[in-house]
């Protein structure tokens, strides 16, 4: 495994600057509540179906919706794009149940669909998920509850322990069908430091020490168990930065886990 030691998320949306690529906003049915889900599938210039190609799926913050991460100019939203449109991903971005998922069943079971859905044509290879904050937060989550799913996991200022993390409580308990009080084991199926077993996929993390919003203790925790289980980590730490991941870090660690990926593919 490896350490590096060393601006809140805006949400204001942009046209995106490359005209080359094209944007297709999706309705789906949920099979879990049969309600109408939405998720933004971004292709790069030139994409073909029919030819081989991997997945990244994008999972948005706290408060805004699966336009974040398509239109965002922050710096998180653009590494990933760009490390997608150079790699000729397909880039998704899901509502996940949208403002406050916070990756609870309803925006599991949406996110397992979509995957379902991408894997039905046999030109995907391979299917990787990031975000940042809730969106790092519940990528941590999703891969450790879907290893098999997940060919690796980028996280950018999440958390890694919903028993301890205290914020944004009112739309946690929500999703997740009651506090931690009432079912604290929903809340530990769901924190991905108690599984780092599962996590053997490549994972790249980002944390920052001044983070209040979602402090990075549990994370930073995971990064040190998973030193001992899986060589395929990343752990890029801030002490001096606070909620926020700047451009050549997030690049760093989607740019790690596609890397050992593909090296894990030449193997097998």
């Amino acid at each position: 495994m490896r350490i590096r030691f060393g601006v809140a998320f805006a949400v204001l949306l942009f046209p995106l600057f490359c005209s080359a690529q094209e944007i297709e906003d999706r309705a789906f049915v949920a099979s879990c509540d049969g309600s109408e889900q939405r998720y933004v599938v971004l292709k790069p210039a030139g994409f073909q179906e029919d030819q081989p190609h991997d997945v990244l799926i994008a999972l948005h913050g706290h408060g805004s919706d699966r336009w974040q991460f398509i239109k965002g100019t922050f710096d998180e939203s653009r590494a990933c794009r760009d490390v997608a449109a150079e790699r000729k991903m397909l880039y998704i971005s899901p509502d996940y149940r949208a403002k406050t998922s916070w990756m609870g069943p309803k925006a599991e079971a949406d996110v397992l669909q979509i995957i379902e859905t991408c894997r039905k044509n046999p030109a995907v290879r391979r299917v990787f998920i990031c975000g940042a904050s809730m969106g790092g937060s519940s990528s941590l989550t999703f891969a450790a509850m879907h290893p098999d799913k997940i060919d690796g996991v980028a996280s950018m200022n999440g958390t890694a322990n919903h028993l301890e993390y205290e914020q944004f409580q009112d739309a946690i308990s929500e999703s997740f069908g009651g506090s931690k009080r009432d079912i604290p084991l929903e809340y530990k199926r769901r924190s991905a430091e108690y599984w780092p077993e599962k996590l053997t996929m490549p994972v790249g993390m980002t944390t920052g020490g001044k983070d209040v919003l979602v402090p990075p203790e549990s994370v930073v925790r995971l990064a040190g168990v998973l030193a001992k289980l899986n060589p395929d980590t990343l752990l890029i730490h801030r002490p001096e930065t606070g909620h926020t991941t700047n451009y050549e870090d997030s690049r760093a660690i989607l740019e790690f886990m596609l890397q050992r990926a593909d090296v894990a593919a030449t193997k097998k």
